[in-house]
């Protein structure tokens, strides 16, 4: 019975941990939601989930905690953001809406969960708490008590969820896969088309000298002049290629100058040292 009391009472350490990672919290989601870049927002997000898992973890929730980490902050919040860092997504692609209605969606759903939250949060009782110390004690475990309520109580749900899961993910593939209209070519007939092109290596990719690595973004010529090679055929003809030629020369430019410079004194020392040898000779031999 001291057990079952002990874990229903919040101690000094445990709200010591409650307010300073519940700050952390706070302003991750927060910082989620204002900041600019978008890798910047998936990394804020990522550190929200790791401290939502040592709640989980401090709580007795050791099943969710761990799968809080390994599932959703390693696996599928890293794919985001390796996503998002590989296409290149700023602050100006937030601007374009695709969906007609969706920012209207997205307060109206923003709303009810708000309400949902302000409601469970009215509901909660502040000054004692159940607990998980009697549920992981009925069984021998977290786990143990997780995995009896799964495979015995919810096994049909726990089922059920499984089979739309799969049969979402076979729709997904059979919607977009694409049916080949026309016979696969041969290395050798792709050799032989590439020889007779203007084009003998592989084309450069996006942003190459433009100092930005997505896909919209076209190649820059040695010239400065942007090459609508560099980038898939679908986004020339949707017309949806960035043009950031002149900011490249601008940077290019303003490098060059800075070079220029740096040169110019390096240049101006090197006179310096030359009009005075005897000077040089014995910073050589301080030197040695």
């Amino acid at each position: 019975m001291s057990a079952i009391a002990a874990a229903a009472t919040t101690s000094t350490g445990e709200a010591v941990q409650f307010w300073i990672l519940g700050t952390v919290a706070v302003i991750g989601a927060f910082s989620t939601i204002l900041l600019k870049k978008s890798v910047h927002s998936a990394l804020a997000l990522a550190g929200t989930m790791v401290v939502l898992a040592v709640f989980y973890l401090a709580n007795g929730a050791y099943f969710l905690g761990i799968v809080q980490i390994i599932v959703y902050t390693g696996a599928i919040m890293m794919l985001f953001l390796f996503v998002v860092m590989l296409v290149g997504v700023t602050a100006a692609d937030s601007l374009k809406e695709t969906l007609k209605g969706q920012r209207w969606l997205a307060v109206g759903c923003g709303l009810g969960f708000g309400i949902l939250l302000i409601g469970g949060i009215g509901n909660a009782s502040l000054s004692s708490f159940n607990g998980l110390g009697a549920a992981n004690a009925l069984h021998g475990g977290n786990v143990e008590g997780l995995a009896n309520l799964i495979f015995t109580k919810y096994v049909f749900a726990f089922e059920i969820t499984g089979a739309l899961l799969i049969t979402a993910t076979v729709g997904a593939m059979v919607l977009t896969h694409r049916e080949r209209t026309e016979r696969a070519k041969t290395q050798r007939e792709m050799s032989e088309e590439r020889v007779r092109g203007k084009h003998l290596p592989p084309l450069p990719a996006p942003g190459v000298y433009a100092r930005h690595n997505a896909v919209d973004i076209a190649g820059l010529l040695p010239d400065g002049t942007p090459s609508d090679l560099t980038v898939m055929k679908t986004l020339r003809d949707r017309g949806q290629i960035r043009d950031v030629s002149q900011e490249a020369l601008a940077d290019l430019k303003a490098l060059e100058q800075r070079s220029g410079e740096r040169l110019g004194r390096e240049d101006a020392d090197a006179v310096a040292r030359g009009a005075n040898p005897a000077s040089a000779a014995e910073n050589s031999e301080a030197a040695k």
